[in-house]
C-alpha cells in the first residue's frame, strides 16, 4: 500500500499536538501495538546533504516531543511537537515521512511508510519573554 500524502502547516513556536489513524484499504483500524514508528522533518529527499530539522520517534524526549503509540492498538499515532522544540525549527519548507517498523529480516527492519508530504513553517513573531 502506498503511503499516503499530507502535507503540514506548522506553526513556529506553537505545540503541534494531533493524531493519524492507519487503515487497510477496507477502512478499519490497522492494529500497531508493538510496532515502533520515526518521523523526520528534512529539507529535502535523502540526497548528500540534506539538513534535518528535527527527528522524532517512538522514544519521547524530555520535553514530549515525538511519536506517541499509546493509542496503537486502535492504529494511532500521536505526533507531538513542544512550542520549545517549535521555536527552534527555521525553515520555509521541507519534506517529511512518517515509518513504523516491526520485526526484522536479517538485521534489517521490516519498514512500512505510511505518511509522507511537505512541511510549510509559519515563523512566529511573538516570543517568550
Amino acid at each position: 500500500m502506498a503511503a499516503g500524502i499530507y502535507n503540514i502547516l506548522l506553526e513556529q513556536g506553537t505545540t503541534v499536538d494531533f493524531k493519524i489513524q492507519y487503515k487497510d484499504v477496507s477502512g478499519s483500524a490497522i492494529n500497531l501495538t508493538g510496532y515502533g514508528a520515526a518521523m523526520q522533518i528534512r529539507s529535502n529527499y535523502a540526497d548528500n546533504n540534506p539538513t534535518t530539522y528535527i527527528t522524532l520517534s517512538s522514544s519521547l524526549a524530555s520535553d514530549g516531543t515525538g511519536l506517541n503509540m499509546s493509542s496503537a492498538s486502535s492504529g494511532y499515532i500521536g505526533i507531538f511537537i513542544s512550542a520549545c522544540s517549535s521555536s527552534n525549527l527555521n525553515f520555509p519548507n521541507a519534506r517529511y515521512d512518517l515509518e513504523i517498523f516491526s520485526g526484522s529480516v536479517g538485521l534489517c527492519p521490516i519498514t512500512t511508510r505510511i505518511l509522507e508530504g511537505q512541511v510549510n513553517l509559519s515563523k512566529e513573531t511573538t516570543r517568550p519573554a
